[in-house]
């Protein structure tokens, strides 16, 4: 007697992922890939303004490496606490719209910055922008995640840090180039915050045609929406008619999954996870607060020593080369070199690139190359630390604890350029490089710890 084939159970998030794994790439990806790159890229430049604006804040209103210092501090620590809100806001509000909310907001910064009456009103203005960019950077990981199947999932993650910490970080001091060009005059830093609110509002508009995650329509139960996008995915057609209606989501034959407990925040700390948690963060302090000093202070640094703003600005547009090489570099090895051998490396170059920017770079050309070398260490161990943190957790605190690693990132990267600027201004640069030398030293011993995840399938269990 013939049996009746029964059709294959699976889970939605499985459907969704076969769905992926049997389409080919289409423009519809590049289409979304783009829109949230744009988003990532020009966060990244806002992330590095104040560095960049700081030679011309000292000339208009006398602020030292101190003060400059300080907003980035406030800047940095609103980033944190953007990327802690970011998952829970965008798991109740969507991706899509929360990236557009956060756009705006940092956007409303910018415009705040550029009309900044005081020092005070300054500040205020940069911790907004800071909250809008820790949601957008965080959300857009998140987007570009689940997009994609799990063969492109890590590359196409991997490109939101090539666009932010690549391309954004090198580009940023040109963007100020030309402002400077452009606009002359003792406050020529407020043409420069002005100019990049409308890169973000075209952006903004740019979305309208970006779909909503198909992972997150369907979490959402909107199974409908989210077979609609993965038509227009396959088809290559973010917008307009779509020529048929495949059912790629079957909720009649759809096992059903228990929707696991949630847990405390206090989890990522606690036995086991410890030993990821707590070396991480430690890590990601050391590589944070160097890169964001390095951004900040290069600028002021150059100009102490006698260069014009538009100069110092050209030398630290060639020392930020080495983000956009260290972000693609991490992103090509992680598929290959075990992450702590990354990590450990890009620590010990780190070291030999602080010291020689200290103590043995006489000549320009010395200083050029040294500092390329500390921005590739610094954006190499960033980058492999945010592929690295979601391989050490189990799923049920995966996204916990890769928030607290990145957040634990950015509070760094906000409070140690305090730390530098005022031992810049007590000992001098290399004073200051000696203690960022102490830092990658940390950072190569702290690495160690947590167990090699490269070729391990991740986990599931608690």
């Amino acid at each position: 007697m013939t049996q009746i084939a029964q059709p294959e159970r699976l889970t939605i998030s499985d459907q969704i992922e076969r769905a992926y794994s049997t389409m080919k790439l289409t423009r519809a990806h590049l289409g979304v890939v783009v829109m949230v790159l744009l988003g990532a890229f020009f966060d990244s430049i806002e992330q590095n303004a104040v560095g960049v604006a700081g030679p011309a804040l000292r000339e208009s209103w006398g602020l030292g490496p101190a003060d400059v210092g300080l907003l980035n501090t406030v800047t940095f620590t609103a980033i944190a606490l953007g990327r802690l809100t970011a998952g829970f806001t965008s798991d109740r509000w969507g991706r899509r719209r929360l990236l557009t909310v956060n756009l705006l907001v940092f956007s409303f910064g910018s415009l705040l910055c550029a009309i900044a009456p005081d020092y005070g009103i300054l500040l205020l203005a940069r911790f907004i922008v800071g909250i809008g960019i820790g949601g957008e950077i965080a959300t857009a990981i998140t987007m570009m995640s689940e997009f994609f199947s799990a063969k492109h999932r890590g590359v196409a993650a991997g490109l939101v840090n090539v666009a932010a910490a690549g391309l954004g970080n090198m580009l940023a001091p040109l963007f100020g180039i030309i402002v400077f060009a452009i606009f002359t005059g003792g406050e020529q830093w407020r043409y420069f915050f002005a100019v990049l609110l409308l890169p973000a509002l075209l952006v903004v508009v740019y979305r309208r045609g970006l779909p909503e995650s198909p992972r997150y329509l369907a979490a959402s139960g909107r199974i409908d929406e989210a077979n609609t996008v993965l038509n227009r995915l396959a088809q290559g057609k973010l917008r307009g008619e779509l020529t048929e209606q495949k059912q790629y989501l079957d909720t009649s034959t759809a096992v059903e999954v228990e929707e696991a407990p949630r847990m405390a925040w206090t989890h990522v700390f606690r036995g086991r996870h410890l030993r990821t948690t707590l070396p991480l963060c430690i890590a990601v302090t050391m590589s944070y607060g160097g890169q964001i000093s390095m951004a900040t202070l290069i600028p002021l640094i150059l100009t102490e020593r006698g260069f014009e703003i538009t100069t110092a600005l050209w030398y630290t547009l060639i020392m930020q080369s080495g983000s956009l090489i260290g972000s693609v570099f991490a992103s090509f090895v992680s598929r290959r070199l075990p992450r702590r051998a990354v990590l450990t490396g890009a620590a010990v170059l780190g070291l030999i690139a602080a010291l020689g920017f200290g103590f043995a770079a006489p000549t320009i050309p010395l200083v050029l190359l040294f500092g390329a070398l500390f921005n590739f260490a610094v954006i190499t161990i960033n980058t492999t630390i945010f592929l690295y943190a979601p391989e050490l957790y189990p799923t049920r605190i995966r996204g916990l604890g890769t928030a607290v690693v990145l957040a634990t990132g950015s509070l760094a990267g906000g409070l140690l350029p305090l730390l530098s600027g005022a031992v810049l201004a007590a000992g001098g640069v290399p004073a200051m490089f000696a203690m960022l030398a102490v830092f990658f030293i940390i950072g190569a011993i702290v690495v160690r710890i947590p167990r090699e995840t490269i070729g391990r399938p991740l986990e599931d269990g608690i």
